[in-house]
């Protein structure tokens, strides 16, 4: 969640008022008290009368929510996020509290909090799709002051607001002699166009645990995740050394060997096919809501603290505003990128003249073994003859955006 918010911890105050709406002020409530489930009660009376601004703050109020259930599950095992190594689930950032008596916790209850989080995502998804289909409203949303339960105890604090998690985490804390008021306003006038980038998002973040779940990942948990849930009773907890979760601490032997053990346990197979077919299918929606938001965007008037700016509008990002070339270039690498997703462009693998077709992995693999996926043996059934990528494949955006194409890849989705 926080790589969600980060592009923004640096906002600077624009002088553009925002407005919305009573489906707004009703958003806004729940999300800087933490009332969640009485914000979604309170708008479903607007969503009935089938006003915009009441889908966009329902879905909104949806994806704060799947954060949040993913946080009090990790709180209530005793989640330690590790420093290196692979980590098993979404890429969240969650800065869970410490738990003094956590639960326990196994692969089946691991399952459950992922499928209880695609869930949550696919939720979210519906109801800003359907804020991103018209309207013309704008919802100013101050990230900091957004609360989330962390620590599973029924109420979110003023310590567990975005802002106080941000300030933490980026030592973004303002000096006493300057007071609060020096602290970077994280207001964003959020959408139509933004409703679909956050569609977008929920289908990255659900495409990852759906990747998992497609699996049976059980080795992996055993053999890894003391590191990630150090007292909630894995097999080698007994054995850790000391109170280190890294998974790649060059001091620590044990941990050495719990990464060649974690390395060695990606030998999964499929045992939900549909759902990893699904996974492409998140991916190309993902794409696909991309081409949506931009759409969107350049169809825009107004300059309103837009999150994703068109050339233009104001960027509230400092040094880093959006130009005609920028986004031809990013609409070259989505196609690129449908591409690959679509088996039109195969994945180049360092062994073979023929390319992987990605594709065909996902519809037709029976399991995904790592070492040998990159030694070879198993790419087999998934190579052909055809074009491949290479770096002219995204000629345009790594003339455009260079070395920081990643990061507008994470700005634009």
């Amino acid at each position: 969640m926080l790589k969600l918010f980060a592009s923004a911890c640096l906002v600077l105050s624009l002088a553009m008022p925002v407005t919305a709406g009573e489906a707004g002020d009703i958003t806004r409530e729940a999300l800087y008290a933490g009332g969640l489930e009485k914000g979604l009660a309170d708008l479903a009376p607007f969503r009935e009368r089938l006003v915009q601004e009441g889908a966009f703050g329902i879905g909104f109020i949806r994806f704060v929510s799947a954060v949040e259930h993913l946080a009090k599950a990790f709180y209530r095992h005793g989640f330690a996020a590790p420093d290196g190594g692979p980590v098993a689930g979404p890429q969240l950032e969650l800065p869970v509290p410490a738990n003094s008596a956590p639960q326990p916790l196994d692969y089946p209850g691991y399952r459950a909090i992922l499928s209880r989080f695609v869930a949550d995502m696919d939720a979210a998804r519906a109801s800003l799709l359907e804020a991103g289909e018209t309207g013309d409203y704008v919802v100013p949303v101050d990230l900091a002051r957004i609360r989330i339960d962390l620590d599973a105890d029924g109420s979110a604090s003023e310590a567990e607001s975005i802002g106080n998690v941000l300030a933490a985490a980026f030592g973004m804390r303002p000096d006493a002699s300057t007071g609060p008021a020096e602290a970077p306003d994280l207001t964003i006038g959020f959408d139509r166009a933004d409703a679909i980038w956050l569609a977008g998002y929920t289908q990255v973040l659900a495409a990852q645990a759906d990747f998992l779940l497609a699996h049976d990942f059980e080795s992996f948990t055993a053999a890894a995740f003391h590191r990630l849930f150090p007292s909630a009773g894995f097999p080698m907890q007994p054995f850790m050394e000391g109170n280190s979760v890294m998974l790649l601490d060059p001091e620590s032997d044990k941990a050495i060997a719990d990464l060649i053990a974690a390395v060695h346990t990606i030998n999964w197979p499929v045992t939900e096919p549909m759902r990893l077919k699904r996974v492409l299918e998140r991916l190309k929606s993902v794409t696909a809501l991309s081409r949506r938001n931009w759409d969107a965007i350049l169809a825009e008037t107004d300059d309103n603290r837009e999150l994703v700016p068109s050339p233009r509008q104001t960027s509230i990002v400092p040094d880093a505003g959006v130009t005609d070339e920028t986004v031809a270039a990013w609409r070259a690498t989505l196609d690129a990128a449908d591409a690959i997703l679509d088996g039109r462009l195969l994945v180049p693998h360092w062994r073979f003249r023929q390319g992987f077709d990605l594709r065909a992995y996902f519809e037709n693999a029976t399991r995904t073994d790592l070492v040998m996926l990159l030694t070879g043996l198993d790419a087999l059934p998934f190579l052909r003859d055809g074009p491949v990528a290479s770096a002219d494949s995204f000629a345009e955006a790594n003339r455009v955006f260079g070395d920081q194409l990643f990061g507008y890849a994470f700005w634009f989705n």
